[in-house]
Formats: C-alpha cells, structure tokens, sequence
C-alpha cells in the first residue's frame, strides 16, 4: 500500500470521495490524570467499562467480558509498578512489558544485582545487554538525521524492548543501511527488517465524532479539552493548521485551530464556540459510550482501543512506544505503534486502554478488512504542549472560570504560586499540606489547591 496522507472529503450527491490529504479520526475526552512514576490508575470496576469497550475486545483479542475486566485492571497495576521500577532502577533499567492472557509485566535490567528489587516489586526480571537510556539514544540519532532529511523507503523505526535492540523497518536492506550510514549510529545496536509498510495518515464534543475542515476534509474529535475557560478538543496536526475552521458532525459551525504541529509531531487543539459542550466520553457507535477517567499511559503489550467515524470501536495491543515513522510529509516521532486497524477518517480519533486515554490517531498502514498497523500520538504530551486540561468524569460540571470575588491577599506559605504552569503529576506545598497537580493548567490567583480540588488533590 502507497505510503501517503489521506483526506476523507465531505459527502457530495451522497458519494464520498478519497483524495491525497489529511485524514483524522474521532477521540476521547478526559482531564490528565498520568503522574510521575508510580502514578496509580483507578481501579476498574465492572461499571467503569463501556459494553461497546468490552464488545470490541472480544471482537479483536477473543476475550469475554470478564477476562477483559480482568486483563485491564493487570494492566493498570503493570503501569503503575513499571513507573516505579524505572524511576529506581535508575540507569540499569532496559524497558517494561506485558504478555499473556493475565498481562504478566516483564522488567528487563542490564543489571543483575536488580533482579531481587524487580521480582520484589511483582515483576518478572530479564537480564539484557543494552539499556533503555541507551537505545533511545541510538534513535533519537536516527530521528535528528530524518529531521535532515527524510529517508527513502525508510517508513518507521523504534525501540524494541523485547529484542533490546533498535529496529528500522525498510523496503530493503539496502535502504535502511543507507538510513543508519547517514546518521552515524552504531549499528551493532540496529536491526533492519525488511516491510511492506506504508504508512500515511488517517484524517477524516465527544470523542470519536467526525468534524470538518473547511467545509471540505473530515477528521475525528479525540478528547474534550479546556484550556483556562475556553471548550476545545485535541486531534491530530495533520488535520488543520492554525486559522482552520471546522464544523461539527451536524455541519454546524464549531471551531477553530489554534494549535498545530506538523510533521515532527503530530497534534493540534481546536477551540470551539459556546454552542459546544465538552464531555468526558468516547463515541461507543451503538454499543455505549466510553467515559474516560484519566490519560495514564500504558506499557508495551497492554490492550488498547480506538474510536473513529468511519471504522467506530477496534482493538488491539501497544507493540512499541516512541516510534519514529516517516510519511510522505515527513517524519513524525514520540508515536506508539499499535495492531488496531484504521481506515482514512479515523484520524486525530481516540485512543483509550480500559478508561485510561492515551493518544489520538495518527496514521498507518493497511485497513480495518485485512488489518493493518497504526499509529497515535500519546496525549499527555498533546496536553502539555498546549497547556490543555483534558475533561474526565472527575471535572466539575463548572470547573472554576474565574477567580474567586475577593481572593487571598496573603495566602499561606508554600510552594504553590499564582502563574507559574503546573504538569500533571508535580507535587506543591500550601498551607502546611503537600497536594499533586490532578490537571495540567496555569495557576490563576485564588485557584489555590485547598479551593481547587478538581486541580490539586492532597497526599
């Protein structure tokens, strides 16, 4: 399949047509919730999973209700205990994954004194030659030398933690030898595997709701966003550029780009009219609705799955994080590289692991008959470049939009401070109590974290 961009045009005398172009996808909507290492997900519960989540698991993975109930909430505690083990492995730690039915989490060290804290920690320990730190390295060489010049026949490459090697995939040997020559790396650290892969991208307030650029291309809502007190949602870069506007799935005036990166990255938000509401769920196409609860990133291996307005739910695993893949606009790097199909239209759509959003779509390669690989862009990452809250069922119907009538003059001492651009995850003191930062966001004066709690949550 030609390695290209795709646009999905608007519908005209009841016939859609296919053109070169940018193509998003529907997705989620939900407040950043991912933290530092060690950041614990919500428990799942059997309410807390869509049957329209769980339908499209059994579809695509073969696993009844109870077993997906079952491999998510291994999946989220794999998260939380890889989180930990990377922050205190320090430069031994080689990568974190999860296989099996029950999502066994495998740790790989390049230390074998760290085995005993790894097994402690619940985790199978592996033993490899190369640290994570160091094959990141080997890629980001690759990516500054696609930044130069985009390879030929060169679509994707990344970091495989299971092999503990870097893995360039090219349409010959020849092509992805020429690629590492030109960047300088050591090779002995690369394998080049030939693929047919041409990927390209997918672009056609609820996540996975189609809007329109223009009036013309159509793409997918991702996430329900607010950035201060302005509604948005965020999708992939490759659908608009900033001026472009949209309408919604009704045709009715929606939004505009205010944000976009595109190629180096791939992610935008667009702002929307007072006519738009923000909700923290997902399009569940006729099977119920997915209500997003947070945006902790998942490992490689864990189950994820992906709403768009034109293939609705699929599902899938996370194969490799911080891929690099080159489309005929350029190369994109920092995506994850799934087994969940797309179709064009599907991209800037959502992608979510039990209730845990991770990323919109991006792009990929074959389609939702015979499968295909796709790509998305992780969220937080979106959210933090923007300074982007993302809506989830724990924000407030009417979160604060303005600060209190007569605020603190000589608030308690502390770390906390009015202006300063707060990550989810950072950790504050006030008023004598320690709090960590639920949503990314700007402090505004009054927005203290004891007034806030949809912002600050007390540790």
């Amino acid at each position: 399949m030609e390695r290209t961009t795709l646009r999905r045009r608007a519908l005209v005398a009841g016939t859609a047509t296919v053109a070169v172009g940018a193509l998003a996808l529907a997705g989620l909507t939900g407040v950043a919730s991912a933290g530092p290492a060690g950041t614990t997900a919500p428990p799942v519960s059997a309410d807390s999973l869509s049957p329209g989540l769980l339908a499209a698991m059994e579809r695509d993975l073969g696993l009844d209700a109870d077993d997906a109930r079952s491999r998510i909430a291994n999946e989220y505690r794999a998260a939380a205990v890889a989180a930990g083990l990377e922050k205190s492995l320090g430069a031994g730690y080689a990568g974190a994954r999860v296989s099996g039915a029950k999502a066994t989490l495998t740790v790989a060290t390049t230390d074998a004194s760290q085995i005993a804290r790894i097994t402690e920690a619940g985790a199978k320990a592996e033993v490899v030659g190369h640290s994570l730190d160091r094959l990141e390295g080997v890629k980001e060489a690759l990516d500054k030398s696609a930044l130069r010049k985009a390879p030929k026949d060169v679509p994707v490459w990344y970091v495989d933690v299971e092999a503990n090697r870097v893995v360039v995939n090219a349409a010959s040997t020849a092509a992805g030898t020429a690629f590492l020559k030109a960047a300088g790396v050591d090779s002995s650290l690369v394998t080049v595997a030939r693929s047919a892969e041409r990927p390209r991208t997918f672009a056609d307030l609820r996540g996975g709701d189609a809007y329109y650029m223009n009036g013309s291309g159509r793409c997918s809502i991702g996430f329900s966003v607010k950035r201060g007190t302005q509604n948005g949602f965020a999708t992939a870069g490759h659908c608009g550029r900033v001026g472009t506007t949209t309408n919604g799935f009704n045709q009715q005036a929606q939004g505009t780009f205010q944000g976009s990166t595109f190629p180096g990255r791939d992610y935008a938000w667009v702002a929307t009219n007072a006519n738009w509401t923000p909700r923290p769920t997902v399009n569940g196409y006729g099977r119920g609705d997915v209500t997003v609860a947070g945006s902790t990133a998942a490992v490689v291996g864990a189950s994820v799955c992906r709403s768009g307005s034109t293939t609705g739910w699929h599902c899938g695993t996370i194969q490799q994080l911080n891929t690099s893949v080159t489309y005929p606009e350029g190369t994109i790097s920092g995506v994850t590289r799934t087994s969940v199909c797309a179709e064009p239209g599907d991209s800037g759509g959502s992608y979510i692991s039990g209730n845990q959003a991770q990323g919109v779509t991006s792009g990929g390669s074959g389609n939702c008959s015979s499968g295909g690989t796709t790509y998305f862009q992780p969220l937080n990452p979106l959210l933090q470049a923007y300074g982007l809250t993302l809506v989830t069922s724990g924000t407030p119907t009417d979160p604060p939009t303005t600060p209190p009538t007569d605020p603190p003059t000589d608030p308690p001492g502390g770390t906390w401070a009015a202006g300063t651009a707060y990550a989810a995850g950072a950790t504050v003191t006030y008023g004598g109590a320690t709090y960590r930062c639920l949503q990314a966001h700007t402090a505004q004066p009054g927005w203290t974290p004891a007034a806030v709690p949809a912002l600050w949550q007390r540790i």
